[in-house]
């Protein structure tokens, strides 16, 4: 059920679970399409695609197809969370769901996808990537990318999802560049309070000394990241660590002016209903903000929306159908509830 309201950053397995205390995330990439692995599931049609961001990062990801008598305009692109990846069995089942509705889905890698990753090469010396080595705040140029993808298939707008990490860095994405080819954005199970958590000093003692002598890719003992991803996330900016402004006006939300929907399910997820209200109240405060915001949650469903899959992708599908409306209407972008 969506309610009127508004609302993540990462859920680590063994040890990274100490990571997450710290976890969050513009240039425009060049597209790449690769066209090997094309198979048709029913009526739609699923391929592996590829882009490159500007600062010559590929990242994978599939792209999903509805059958042309149902296909609608405008695209879903789903950003994965932490330590996972584009083809998380949950993030495949939901982008069927959503592609039977209509809707063309590409979920897709970014920098920071899975423990670790290499993610390039450049002079021949390694950068690591991923939740243990990559940059959160880099990885808008792989969703600028990613959307930049879609217009080259034909989307003049498109609707961004991220889950968990991957709705920091989706809001994060729209809160600089207030991209006018996003209609809309989905925050799935990601942070819904503001992050007040200061580390130990050492840890970050340690982080700055690794980056002295050279050496940003050491593990910092604790969090588990390594010294640049963890200073990455440590530095992040006061308007992004209390997002929906809970404890100032300064908050990054009033820099989104899209729609805006905030989900969460009911069974051990990130948040609850009372967090979903606080959002409500405190984005009600703000001088501006999103054209729109939405919350809903989903019954029975857990953080990785385990045997909620299709449900997920009803109640996102259900919400851009009012985007198209509205915009049907002729008012250009989506109206205020």
């Amino acid at each position: 059920m969506i309610h009127s309201g508004v609302n993540a950053p990462i859920q680590m397995a063994a040890r990274a679970t100490a990571a997450a205390l710290f976890f969050s995330a513009l240039s425009i990439g060049q597209s790449i399409a690769a066209q090997a692995n094309d198979q048709t599931a029913g009526d739609i049609q699923e391929r592996i695609v590829q882009v490159q961001s500007k600062d010559d990062v590929a990242d994978a990801g599939a792209l999903f197809t509805p059958p042309k008598n149902i296909a609608k305009p405008m695209a879903v692109i789903w950003i994965h969370g932490a330590t996972v990846n584009f083809y998380s069995p949950t993030y495949l089942a939901i982008s069927r769901g959503l592609a039977k509705r209509g809707y063309t889905v590409i979920t897709g890698n970014t920098r920071m996808h899975d423990l670790g990753n290499v993610e390039a090469w450049p002079g021949g010396k390694r950068i690591r990537g991923g939740t243990y080595w990559g940059i959160p705040s880099e990885q808008v140029r792989d969703i600028a990318a990613w959307i930049d993808f879609a217009e080259g298939l034909g989307f003049k707008q498109v609707v961004l999802v991220g889950h968990s990490a991957g709705a920091n860095a989706v809001r994060e994405y729209q809160a600089q560049t207030q991209d006018p080819r996003v209609a809309g954005v989905v925050l799935a199970s990601g942070d819904v309070r503001p992050d007040t958590r200061i580390p130990p000093t050492e840890w970050v003692t340690n982080a700055k000394q690794f980056i002295a002598n050279g050496q940003p890719e050491e593990l910092v003992q604790g969090p588990f990241l390594s010294a640049a991803t963890f200073l990455d996330i440590l530095n992040r900016p006061p308007e992004i660590k209390d997002f929906f402004g809970a404890l100032s006006t300064n908050a990054g939300v009033t820099r989104i002016h899209c729609s805006l929907l905030v989900l969460l399910g009911t069974d051990g997820d990130v948040g609850n209903e009372k967090d979903l209200e606080g959002i409500k109240s405190s984005i009600k405060r703000l001088a501006t903000g999103p054209s729109r915001v939405d919350t809903a949650l989903i019954q029975g469903a857990g953080h990785m929306y385990d045997g909620q899959e299709d449900r997920v992708a009803e109640v996102i599908a259900n919400w851009i159908n009012t985007l198209l409306s509205a915009n049907t209407e002729g008012s250009g972008t989506p109206k205020n509830p």
